[in-house]
């Protein structure tokens, strides 16, 4: 009678209501990849990250189609920024959005390059990430000229020109595609012409969208077939990936990646919304990272502004500042064609680079060619703001560029090769602990909350008392912040005789117990405040920054429940 009555009691749990949703569903028996203990890094969750950079930008994109008027955007944006009620946090975050999911995507991009995520049998997974990161580039380009200030204009009219100027066959045509009446039309004193530039820029924007979503779908059923790419002490050898049996094994996908996935979109949202709202209240920002529009094109202020594209094609920017060796300006079909060339060559990387070990050692060609590359994505992005339309003979092209393109080439050749991993370790294990611990979480946590409360009050106070405060609070929340970052990106799990003890983990877990309540109670009070801060106006944006430090602690939190609940 007692294990009849205990049947009944656990048959009613798993007919509980939530659990007959999922069962109906077929949540729990989709076939989404398991992961073992130590991949849950921040490092593996990268795609995480890009994923929720992109809803979050797709939601407040949204809300701002309802208030875009496309016969007269600039005057409209303003209009968002003053009068609409949190419409400065919406707009600037859909901006910040885009921009850390583009650097979100670079990061993505090389760091499983680095690691190998390129190969066998993950050669279309690398196609489709890097045709996605060209895509996230196009949509943010047309966005970023739909507010229509002078760089957003200057954008359209230098990507018209470079593409008319290759003087391929159907390049017009193409240019009228995609900029219609082309950026003259943006201080047309008719708003049927205005209306007809923005409406055909909003509307490659869309699309542009709808295909890195239809995109995405494709990339992310590819990832989890193969799941994400075992680390080189695990699988050492191409093709990396888990058999079944070693699959079945691992933590299902539900509901623990899940929970962690959910953390690490929270804190990726505190961070777009905090970002941007705090960018917004600084004076003398460079232009080309300002949350704010530039000056309306035609105006005076818009004469004296120098005509930067966006931040993240300002190495292309340089790019066609180059002379060739004989002196003479590289024309646009050169440019466009050596870049075209570039990015296939960087597509179809999986297909040549074919060596057996997953090891940097083992490609090292390879590993020049990429490092090389983003070094040269940085200098150059900082080289075409720095000297805008400023011709780069070719000898300041070898000194600004060639000369590390060297010297990380030499580091490379003087790295020998690897193929012992006999006495690698395993990382599947039972007393796997994340390096991050709750206490480390929860203490930059709190000295970054006290440091974004002291500087909100000295934006609203700004005396000399709160500027003592907040200088040594910045500094040490700035300390913390970056060694948790760098323990996770380098962080590897505790083994062998840095095992944690039983009871270690046990104290562990009951400050993580206790400090979840106080993450509550600090965050409902944070709520309490953020309703008092104005809604309207650039003021708003004071609001936006609260909202981003409680996503941000929301994050946390569910952090800590996941190391309560899950890690072992």
């Amino acid at each position: 009678m007692t294990e009849t009555a205990q049947e009944k009691r656990d048959e009613g749990r798993r007919n509980g209501l939530i659990d007959q949703i999922l069962d109906r569903v077929g949540v729990t028996e989709a076939p989404f990849f398991k992961t073992p203990d130590y991949m849950y890094n921040i490092s593996y969750w990268l795609g995480a990250m890009v994923t929720g950079a992109f809803i979050y930008t797709v939601i407040t994109g949204l809300f701002l189609l309802l208030y875009y008027m496309p016969a007269n955007p600039y005057a409209q944006t303003q209009t968002i920024i003053n009068s609409v009620p949190y419409g400065s946090v919406i707009l600037f975050s859909h901006l910040y959005g885009a921009y850390i999911m583009i650097i979100l995507a670079y990061i993505h991009m090389f760091r499983n390059f680095y690691k190998g995520a390129y190969k066998k049998p993950r050669e279309l997974q690398w196609v489709t990430g890097v045709l996605l990161l060209a895509l996230t580039m196009g949509a943010s380009f047309f966005g970023y000229s739909l507010v229509s200030d002078v760089l957003g204009i200057n954008a359209i009219n230098i990507g018209e020109s470079l593409l008319v100027g290759t003087g391929f066959p159907g390049a017009t045509t193409i240019a009228n595609w995609l900029f219609g009446p082309g950026g003259d039309a943006a201080t047309s004193s008719n708003p049927l012409v205005r209306s007809e530039l923005f409406d055909r820029l909003l509307g490659w924007h869309i699309i542009m969208v709808f295909l890195i979503g239809a995109l995405f779908g494709v990339h992310f059923l590819m990832s989890e077939r193969y799941g994400m790419t075992p680390s080189s002490k695990e699988k050492p050898k191409v093709p990396a990936f888990y058999t079944k049996e070693e699959w079945s094994k691992f933590n299902e996908w539900w509901p623990r990646n899940v929970v962690y996935m959910t953390s690490i979109v929270l804190m990726t949202w505190g961070i777009i919304l905090f970002v941007p709202d705090l960018l917004a209240n600084i004076n003398g920002l460079p232009i080309v990272i300002n949350p704010y529009p530039a000056p309306e094109p035609g105006t005076a202020a818009a004469l004296s502004t120098q005509p930067y594209p966006p931040w993240f094609f300002l190495f292309l920017y340089k790019f066609v500042d180059f002379e060739l060796p004989n002196g003479q300006a590289m024309s646009p079909a050169q440019a466009l064609s050596i870049l075209t060339i570039v990015l296939l060559v960087v597509i179809l990387m999986p297909f040549f680079e074919n060596s057996e070990y997953m090891f940097l050692k083992n490609r090292k060609f390879w590993t020049w060619v990429m490092t090389v590359a983003w070094i040269s994505l940085i200098e150059l992005s900082v080289w075409g703001y720095l000297a805008p339309g400023v011709p780069a003979p070719t000898s300041q092209q070898i000194e600004v560029l060639g000369v590390p393109a060297v010297i990380v080439g030499l580091i490379i050749l003087m790295t020998g090769r690897s193929k012992d991993t006999k006495s690698l370790p395993s990382l599947n294990s039972k007393e796997t602990v994340p390096k991050i611990g709750p206490t480390s979480i929860l203490g930059t946590a709190v000295v970054s909350l006290l440091f974004a409360g002291s500087f909100g009050e000295l934006l609203m106070h700004p005396v000399m008392i709160n500027l003592m405060f907040t200088v040594p609070l910045g500094v040490l929340a700035g300390f913390m912040v970056f060694r948790m970052a760098r323990a996770f990106i380098k962080g590897k799990p505790t083994m062998a005789s840095g095992t944690i003890s039983a009871s270690e983990l046990r104290f562990r877990k009951t400050i993580a117990l206790f400090a979840l309540p106080v993450i509550l109670v600090v965050t409902a009070i944070q709520t309490a405040i953020m309703w008092r801060l104005p809604s309207v106006g650039p003021q708003a944006t004071y609001a936006g920054m609260d909202l981003g430090i409680l996503l941000f602690l929301w994050g946390i939190a569910v952090q800590l429940y996941h190391y309560i609940v899950y890690v072992r």
